[in-house]
């Protein structure tokens, strides 16, 4: 049986010889080698051609998402399993136009774990199941297509939608959003929900800063 090679990237040295003691025990799965997220990381991948890299989002001295985005440029071939506690919707679409193939949450069964590996292994991309079955589905699916196709029509915002998203990234507030479009507040507090599900996000602040990376220098 061929075992799915695994470099293991996690800078919690407990998290790290527990994750290595339990995927090491499975007959299919071995972790080959396992970094704490340094500098020699990204040269013990090209090393080691790993079939697939764990790695945690969280790691103290660098980023996740760019250690993925670097992975992916030295290794395009491999698959990528990034580890962490609840994201937000942003981070996962971030995730996954950085390369990465899955999440696992932190507070896993062992059995969601391996699974994961598994589903991973034979091409199939996870999230985990309460990130799944909702507008968000279609957010991700649509980063994974990288714009390829039409957006789903629950997620195309009406014009209504996008000016207000310019007013946000202005700084204004709802109440001052409703005077300028000639809106009740309870109006405007129904279009920035219906915004946030749309473009998968948290707060007000997420909006402008979606705004500004999309029309900003």
């Amino acid at each position: 049986m061929r075992k799915t090679k695994i470099l293991l990237i996690e800078d919690n040295r407990i998290l790290r010889d527990g994750i290595k003691a339990i995927i090491n025990r499975e007959k299919d799965l071995q972790i080959v080698a396992s970094s704490a997220g340094n500098q020699d990381t990204l040269l013990q991948a090209r090393r080691i051609k790993p079939h697939m890299v764990l790695i945690d989002l969280g790691l103290r001295n660098e980023s996740g998402l760019s250690v993925v985005v670097s992975l992916t440029k030295v290794l395009p071939d491999v698959k990528i399993i990034g580890m962490g506690l609840i994201p937000s919707q942003l981070d996962i679409i971030e995730l996954v136009e950085a390369g990465a193939a899955g999440f696992i949450l932190k507070d896993a069964t062992i059995e969601d774990v391996l699974s994961t590996i598994r589903a991973v292994a034979r091409g199939i991309k996870i999230l985990p199941p309460l990130l799944t079955e909702s507008l968000f589905t279609h957010v991700v699916d649509y980063a994974l297509r990288k714009g390829k196709g039409k957006l789903p029509d629950a997620l195309r915002m009406t014009k209504r939608e996008r000016e207000i998203v310019v007013l946000i990234a202005e700084g204004l507030s709802n109440k001052e959003i409703a005077q300028r479009l000639n809106l009740s507040t309870y109006t405007v507090k129904s279009h920035v929900h219906n915004i946030l599900e749309k473009m998968a996000l948290h707060s007000r602040l997420e909006i402008a800063t979606y705004s500004y990376r999309e029309t900003g220098p």
